[in-house]
């Protein structure tokens, strides 16, 4: 292959014409299959005759083709063409000394990307020489050859840091990491003090690939004195490194990003991950205890008071003046601070300082600074966006801050909360400048929901609001407004309720003008607050009412400029509070939603529209995403599902909002916006069940869901389920009348079983399609009877849970209750004995307590067994006469169950009514730990990180297990219950099985009175007395009946 022809296609992959790009990356492609191109590719990557433009772009291309087409599964993409053998080993011959020799930091980025997908694949095996050659690197005199060896031995631990129970981590770090600290300890005591970046940036990528290295375990030689000892040094020297002004950037930002500050950055990351996962034994999760007990003590007595020392040095350096501090660097240490406050041991460091870093540290975070200043002015939306979410930065030095004071008031309530509150009191009494007061006001809103629930606290808070918010809301600084609106809302919100109804009307008033200032962020502060003001007070409700519609478009205009998705979360409050008085105007809101939420669909669409073939693990991990506008949309979808709820007591009105939502849904389905799956099938399940008949307008959503399964959604079968059953259950005569659309269902069931992309969850939600189809479509799907049955005797031995066990019982059942003759006869087709071994599985789970544990189970057995009783002797299979006679006390046994199945449904649909009435009755003890000793705090948090962690173990026992062929099983596996579905519907809901039982006995006797006789006959003097009860049941029923019509 000619490298100048190749160079001379790479440099037109960047011209400024899109036709000579186009036309060059096609050529590109074209030529990619070949033999030599890879090597040409590294030719070109090192000719230091060519333009930097066009190495990087070859680097490009080189890293997206070992990433596509280094390794390809059994089955391949068609675009996707192996590597050759020759490129292969060329690849790893050149790629070393390119890194060494690249000019640029793009390159030699995308040379690592390469090298880490071929580590991953090839080392040790395929690569044995690698490990000698990075030794070799590491060692030299030549900085960019050390360099190099750092970059790359730093991609061979990204290759292997998720991977569990592996052997090959450990080993590296035996082999590189001793070397590595040398290295790095060594170029620190030499550091020298221009901007030269050779030694920050390799002190840098040495730390970048300790802290790899201990994402997911520590080694035994990372445990080790011979290698904590030398790398703890080496930390701690680097924390306390204080790096001339020379050598650093003189603005802020660009320092922020500099080689020395990402390195120190790298060193705080480091000493927290130690002590969170490995160092902290009061948190440490049980299953972690084998590996990290003695580590972890060592730990916290040896080497956590002295990070703590040190870290308190370095704040104390930083508020006085005299050190700067990155924000990344200030994030890790309150980070370290906060997991400090529930140990014992670090609780006692941290306790004789708390309230000099709430004052020093904490209280200026969360004041007006300069920075939030500037950008209230410049990005006032992005400014909303990170004060009502302090953790939306969830790395920043507020957030942090914010974590620490939250950690203070809930695990050390008695030590901490009214001290931290004095001094907020203190500052607001001193009557200081308004940031300041901002900042003792932000404190306030933070720590709302555990003043509200501090006994000694709540009862003082509306004196609070009437003497420091209230004035607020007047004064001439907007953010003093915005934050004013905001401690209200948190605080009512939280459950106070005002006793004084006069200064209730001056906080309303207050917040009434606050939704027309002029500045946006008071205007959506004070939108969240009248928000809580509604939803909690009555009174409220009532003076707001006529003046709704106002509030509405306020919030409509808001959203449209802002895209904040707490502002949909008002409009639903909004809309569920003043559902009648919205009635009249609910077509033109939701025209208004759809129209934003197709504008915001069509932008995230626009944001995520990236080549596949150029991202991988690490630019997903890495990456920003940009995810507002999708989170947005969702926002969205859900207000608008708000509006037809509260619409639903009108079918005239709901019918015309379903008009107008239905195109954003075939936007969404059409331009396959897989994120926004879920909420479009949540609106037509809602819409069609509501309506309960299935419009013209919505057969092309029926039809687009289909094709979405079959391409690129088959994964969605859990949310398009209810709106497929629908579909089954409400538009009955157009599938009558559209065997395509037959098909089509059927089709998803046998996809959702025999897929080997699919679990069983999703054969479970193709069982209850099945059943949709034979229980709507009587007498309809002849034709599809066999191949339903087929699918499902083929599941009747895989399946491993009850609920899958279960789900394609009663879809055989169902096809029972359709047509007893033929489904029999198709069973036996299936092969001799086929009926009997169906019925002996059906029998089983009749006379096993709970295995038909729901009132559907149970009725549909009972019809089931009903219409074999009507059937003509003649058809029953020879296989099955033996025993045919067990239905009748088949379903007696069945109804002897069936009225406390029916009770317990009846008692879950009122727990369930009334579970909305206990939602606001949360723990205070949640928020508030008012124990008097210094004890380990172990609370909620820590059981959630408990039970991640044996979660995790017990499926890696698994998958270990399962991959060396063996058998598993443990109390985890077993199934949960399988619980009544209350929204569920079907034909059978109207039909009485006690007077269907008594036609169906008495059709037996005529048909079949031999059968009947010895059905009869056989039966036990308690199962005859209880047959009488049912037969009285059945002509209680049958009067009345007979008395209602």
């Amino acid at each position: 292959m000619d490298p100048q022809t190749l160079t001379n296609l790479f440099s037109c992959t960047f011209s400024p014409d899109p036709n000579v790009q186009k036309r060059a990356e096609l050529e590109i492609r074209k030529l990619g299959a070949q033999e030599g191109m890879v090597t040409t590719v590294l030719q070109i990557i090192g000719n230091d005759n060519v333009d930097i433009a066009t190495r990087q772009a070859a680097a490009v291309y080189l890293k997206n083709r070992v990433y596509s087409s280094y390794f390809i599964d059994s089955v391949a993409r068609p675009d996707q063409v192996p590597i050759p053998a020759s490129d292969r080993n060329n690849f790893k011959a050149s790629v070393l000394p390119l890194i060494a020799s690249s000019p640029s930091r793009v390159i030699s980025v995308q040379l690592a990307g390469a090298l880490k997908n071929v580590v991953a694949r090839d080392f040790p095996e395929q690569w044995p020489t690698l490990a000698d050659d990075v030794k070799k690197l590491l060692v030299s005199s030549n900085v960019n050859e050390v360099h190099a060896g750092c970059v790359t031995t730093l991609e061979m631990v990204r290759a292997f840091r998720f991977r569990q129970n592996n052997d090959i981590l450990p080993k590296l770090v035996e082999a590189f990491f001793p070397t590595l600290v040398n290295i790095a300890t060594q170029a620190l005591s030499n550091a020298p003090v221009g901007p030269n970046e050779d030694v920050p940036t390799i002190l840098h990528l040495i730390l970048k690939t300790y802290s790899t290295s201990i994402l997911l375990h520590l080694s035994l030689h990372q445990q080790s004195a011979e290698s904590l000892v030398p790398w703890g040094r080496l930390l701690f020297q680097v924390v306390n490194l204080q790096i001339p002004k020379e050598a650093v950037p003189e603005d802020e930002e660009k320092r922020e990003r500099c080689e020395w500050w990402k390195a120190k950055k790298w060193a705080y990351k480091i000493l927290g991950r130690l002590f969170h996962r490995f160092g902290n034994p009061s948190q440490l999760p049980s299953t972690l205890q084998k590996d990290y007990a003695a580590f972890s003590q060592h730990f916290v007595t040896n080497y956590a008071p002295e990070i703590f020392k040190i870290y308190l040095q370095q704040i104390e350096l930083f508020v006085s003046g005299q050190a700067w501090l990155s924000k990344k660097c200030q994030y890790r240490i309150f980070t370290f601070f906060t997991e400090c406050v529930k140990p014992k041991s670090t609780w006692a460091l941290l306790k004789p300082h708390f309230e000099t870093l709430v004052s020093s540290y904490v209280f200026p975070q969360l004041s007006f600074t300069p920075v939030k200043e500037e950008q209230w002015n410049s990005d006032p939306i992005e400014f909303v966006r990170t004060t009502v979410d302090e953790f939306e930065a969830f790395d920043s030095p507020v957030s942090a801050a914010t974590s620490f004071l939250f950690s203070l008031a809930s695990n050390r309530t008695k030590t901490t909360f009214l001290p931290i509150l004095g001094f907020i009191n203190r500052v607001l009494q001193s009557k200081p400048a308004a940031p300041q007061r901002y900042g003792a006001l932000n404190m306030t809103a933070a720590l709302g929901p555990f003043i509200m629930r501090h006994p000694e606290v709540k009862g003082s808070m509306e004196q609070f609001l009437q003497q420091h918010v209230l004035p607020e809301f007047s004064a001439p600084e907007p953010y003093m407004r915005a934050v004013a609106c905001e401690v209200l809302g948190t605080v009512i919100k939280a459950g106070m309720k005002f006793s004084n109804q006069q200064l209730l009307e001056q906080h309303l008033t207050a917040v009434a003008t606050a939704i027309d200032d002029v500045e946006l962020p008071v205007r959506v502060h004070a939108c969240l607050a009248l928000t809580e003001l509604v939803t909690e007070t009555p009174s409220v409700q009532s003076v707001v009412a006529p003046q709704v519609g106002k509030v509405i478009q306020t919030l409509l205009k808001l959203a449209e400029e802002t895209d904040l998705d707490i502002l949909n979360h008002c409009m639903e409050s909004m809309v569920e509070t003043y559902q009648a008085e919205l009635l009249p105007v609910a077509a033109e809101l939701t025209a208004r939603l759809c129209e934003t939420y197709a504008r915001l669909a069509k932008e995230s669409q626009s944001a995520d529209e990236v080549d596949p073939s150029a991202v991988d693990i690490d630019s997903i991990m890495e990456s920003e995403g940009n995810e507002d506008k999708t989170f947005a949309a969702m926002g969205v979808a859900k207000t608008i599902s708000t509006v037809v709820n509260a619409v639903e007591s009108s079918p005239e009105i709901l019918a015309q909002i379903q008009e107008i939502i239905i195109p954003v849904v075939t936007l969404t389905l059409e331009n396959k916006l897989l994120d926004l799956l879920d909420n479009m099938y949540d609106l037509v399940d809602a819409l069609t069940y509501k309506l309960r008949s299935i419009s013209p307008s919505m057969w092309p959503v029926f039809e687009l869901t289909y094709k979405l399964f079959k391409a690129d959604a088959v994964d969605f079968l859990d949310e398009m389920l209810p709106s497929l059953d629908n579909f089954v259950s409400f538009g009955t005569e157009m599938f009558k009348a559209r065997a395509d659309y037959r098909q089509m269902v059927l089709d998803i069931y046998q996809t959702a079983i025999t897929s080997e992309h699919l679990g069983e969850n999703d054969a479970v939600n193709g069982c209850k399609l099945a059943e949709s189809m034979l229980l709507n479509l009587r007498g309809c799907i002849d034709d599809a009877l066999q191949p339903i049955i087929s699918t499902a005797l083929s599941v009747v031995d895989k399946a491993e849970t009850n609920a899958l066990r279960l789900a394609n019982l009663n879809v055989l059942v169902n096809a029972i209750l359709y047509n007893p003759a033929a489904a029999l006869h198709i069973m036996e087709q299936a092969g001799p004995g086929t009926a009997r071994k169906f019925f002996d599985k059906w029998f089983e789970a009749i006379k096993v307590d709970n295995r038909l544990p729901r009132v559907h189970d149970k009725k549909l057995s009972i019809m089931a067994l009903c219409t074999l009783m009507e059937m003509d002797p003649a058809n029953v299979p020879a296989s099955i006469q033996e025993g045919f006679h067990g239905i009748v006390s088949g379903a007696l046994k069945l109804f002897q169950e069936y009225p406390k199945a029916v009770q317990a449904r009846k008692e879950l649909e009122e727990a369930f009514q009334n579970e909305s009435d206990d939602e606001n009755d949360e723990d205070d003890s949640k928020y508030l730990n008012m124990n008097e000793e210094d004890d380990d705090v172990w609370d909620e948090d820590s059981a959630y990180v408990e039970m991640l962690a044996n979660e995790g173990q017990r499926l890696r026992e698994k998958s270990e297990k399962a991959a060396a062929g063996e058998d598993f099983s443990d109390d985890e596996e077993e199934d949960d219950d399988i619980e009544e579905e209350l929204g569920y519907i079907s034909p059978l809901d109207t039909v009485d099985p006690y007077i269907t039982f008594k036609q169906a006995l008495t059709a037996f006797q005529m048909k079949n009175a031999q059968g009947y006789q010895l059905a009869t006959t056989s039966l036990s003097p308690e199962q005859q007395t209880f047959l009488m009860e049912v037969m009285r049941i059945a002509e209680e029923h049958s009067a009345q009946v007979a008395a209602q019509s």
